[in-house]
């Protein structure tokens, strides 16, 4: 990445953090610069073009420097940091969710990824089917966790209220349970389960 596209994506993740993915614009970066949006897309080409840059940006906030040495912990270790990657920005795993980017980021953290769990004995099609399982549901937990209403508890309460679903009325109680870092740690624990 360039000097100045570099500056371009950083001015695109402030608008991020500022506004949410839908206040993210080329129009709202060329004006946070102070340059015309041409200038933008010169170093972008694109909307969706910006936002594979921010999320191989946001991807790139995972360190790989002094991970475990156990494969399990080290699978653990570098779910754990995409997560707070993820979760450093606003609306971050929504940006990074909606990109299919094959950046030098993104691919570092799958490489590292894919390498702990051979080395945890996996074969080639299910150390790559299991990083894809880590990453949708490190996504799809972080996705939840930013837009986590606490009344979202309550509705579902009510909807089960009326007996209609006996299993998850058995365990209501433990499906509006907000604690984002237990529910993570047991779906990491599961999917290196061996």
């Amino acid at each position: 990445m360039t000097k100045k596209q570099d500056g371009v994506v950083r001015a695109a993740l402030e608008l991020l953090d500022e506004r949410g993915a839908e206040g993210v614009s080329v129009r709202g970066v060329a004006d946070r610069l102070g340059v015309r949006m041409n200038t933008v897309l010169w170093h972008a080409k694109s909307k969706a073009r910006l936002l594979e840059l921010m999320a191989d940006a946001i991807v790139s906030e995972v360190s790989p420097e002094g991970l475990p040495e156990d494969w399990r912990e080290r699978v653990h270790e570098l779910a754990r940091r995409y997560r707070r990657a993820l979760l450093s920005h606003r609306d971050g795993a929504v940006i990074v969710a909606g990109t299919h980017v094959a950046e030098p980021g993104t691919l570092r953290f799958a490489d590292r990824m894919v390498e702990a769990l051979l080395a945890g004995g996996f074969g080639d099609r299910e150390a790559a089917w299991t990083c894809w399982s880590i990453v949708y549901f490190v996504l799809g937990l972080a996705q939840e966790e930013q837009t986590a209403d606490r009344a979202h508890g309550e509705a579902l309460a009510e909807a089960l209220a009326p007996g209609g679903y006996p299993a998850l009325s058995r365990v209501g109680d433990h499906l509006g349970d907000a604690s984002f870092d237990e529910r993570f740690e047991h779906g990491i624990g599961l999917m290196t389960r061996r």
